[in-house]
């Protein structure tokens, strides 16, 4: 028996084809842009196809040694976070989620105190200053080395496993690493791909902490290249103190969008590797049995 097709079918259908066109237009308007020659580009008379393709502005871009620079810092702070946050994350949860820990509720308490309560962002600073790591990477990683909510939804998958599969492994002689590595990560799969990519996200989107805690603009990632660079084309600017001469000549609108698509593409490219955990770990700890 076929389903029967209602008008509330076809407007919810309507709608989400709006939806996604909203979000499907502004991404082929930025490839269009960036394949197009400068006088093209800034003329704007097209839409989602370049009347001439060119690789201009990707030449112009891979030649230039400030964008290359950020690119490169921008992979690294995003490796070094992620793993970090992965570590620091996954192994305090495992702690917490083991009832024999003494203190367990006290920390737990404190951690739950900092979802509520913030030093602010002159305290952060002070606090990153006096331990030294102004200018460097450790800067942008360490202060957001784990969060709360991570902390919870993460020890909360771990108290959903069996006790039976850890003392199994006591019994056969391993220790707390042991079972973690052996056992607990392996069945962890879901929700550790999909904090991977909420940690490679945000270390990849990162700006305000790069803009505020490092002044070498040579170890800037590229979120902050970006914005200085519609800032300079904006304001007809030919140079500017935190961007190299190279970069801010002839900046048009096709080296603008060809530097946003070429910041998008990591993230696109390491999603479909994610995605078969991400639905899955997205729904963990929604439903109680």
């Amino acid at each position: 028996m076929k389903a029967r097709v209602t008008w509330f079918d076809c407007l919810l259908t309507v709608i989400i084809v709006l939806i996604s066109l909203t979000v499907i237009l502004p991404f082929l308007y930025i490839i269009a842009v960036s394949f197009s020659p400068l006088g093209d580009s800034m003329a704007g008379n097209f839409f989602i196809w370049p009347k001439h393709w060119t690789l201009d502005a990707y030449s112009y871009l891979f030649n230039a040694q400030t964008f290359l620079n950020s690119i490169k810092n921008s992979i690294f702070i995003t490796v070094l976070g992620t793993c970090v946050n992965l570590f620091v994350s996954i192994t305090l949860s495992y702690t917490l989620s083991k009832r024999i820990v003494p203190g367990r509720r006290i920390m737990m308490l404190f951690i739950f105190f900092t979802m509520i309560f913030h030093g602010g962002m002159i305290p952060s600073y002070l606090v990153v200053k006096s331990l030294g790591l102004l200018d460097s990477y450790w800067a942008i990683v360490l202060p957001a080395a784990t969060s709360a909510f991570n902390v919870l939804v993460i020890r909360s998958f771990f108290q959903s496993l069996p006790e039976s599969l850890d003392e199994a492994a006591r019994i056969d002689g391993a220790g707390e690493f042991r079972i973690l590595l052996s056992v607990v990560i392996p069945l962890s799969k879901p929700i550790i791909a999909t904090f991977t990519l909420f940690f490679m996200v945000q270390y990849w989107n990162e700006f305000f902490s790069a803009v505020i805690y490092i002044n070498d603009t040579n170890r800037w990632p590229i979120q902050p290249l970006l914005r200085q660079m519609v800032a300079i084309s904006a304001s007809n600017i030919s140079a500017d103190a935190a961007i190299d001469a190279q970069l801010a000549v002839n900046l048009g609108p096709n080296v603008q969008n060809a530097a946003i698509l070429l910041a998008m593409l990591p993230i696109v490219a390491v999603y479909p590797f994610l995605q078969k955990y991400f639905a899955k770990g997205a729904m963990l700890g929604s439903i109680k049995e």
